[in-house]
């Protein structure tokens, strides 16, 4: 039997030329595959409503897979809580976009409920864009990106803000 050993010209060979990252946790994988399958049904939905409910579904779930690759927050015994307000905890560099989803889940709810007075065809077209957005950034956030390459969601893709404007 033989024993390699490694000589110090292979000690000396040169890096990758960006950072070895874990793979994601599987879980987290899933999630954000289950959430570009809701962009595309929400993208394909011809009623504000299925839109609107599909577009939120989808960014919930990127929500959850940044919780999955980031580790949920200890909560000890605390009540359950929100995918968006375990987020905030987790990554709070994501708190606009946790307000802007947050702000929605109530209308969601109705509209799963039947109650869809409140969602609007540009309210739902909204939504969907803004997921879709944010399933990009989940994406960047789960998997990284190499040294260098910019992410595909720019800073200033933050979430319109809500509320009215302050006063002047």
């Amino acid at each position: 039997m033989s024993i390699a050993v490694a000589s110090r010209a292979e000690e000396q060979q040169p890096s990758l030329p960006f950072p070895v990252r874990p793979p994601a946790a599987p879980a987290a994988t899933a999630l954000l595959a289950d959430a570009r399958r809701g962009i595309a049904e929400a993208r394909h939905a011809a009623q504000p409503a299925p839109r609107f409910i599909a577009a939120y579904l989808a960014a919930l779930r990127a929500g959850a897979a940044v919780l999955a690759a980031s580790g949920r927050p200890h909560r000890g015994r605390a009540r359950p809580a929100s995918v968006w307000v375990l987020l905030e905890a987790a990554a709070p560099e994501l708190s606009e976009w946790t307000a802007y989803f947050a702000a929605h889940s109530a209308a969601r709810a109705a509209a799963q409920a039947g109650n869809t007075r409140r969602v609007t065809a540009a309210r739902a077209d909204e939504l969907l864009s803004q997921s879709a957005l944010f399933v990009e950034l989940a994406r960047d956030f789960v998997h990284g990106r190499p040294s260098g390459q910019p992410s595909r969601v720019r800073q200033c893709d933050a979430p319109p803000t809500l509320g009215k404007a302050p006063r002047r």
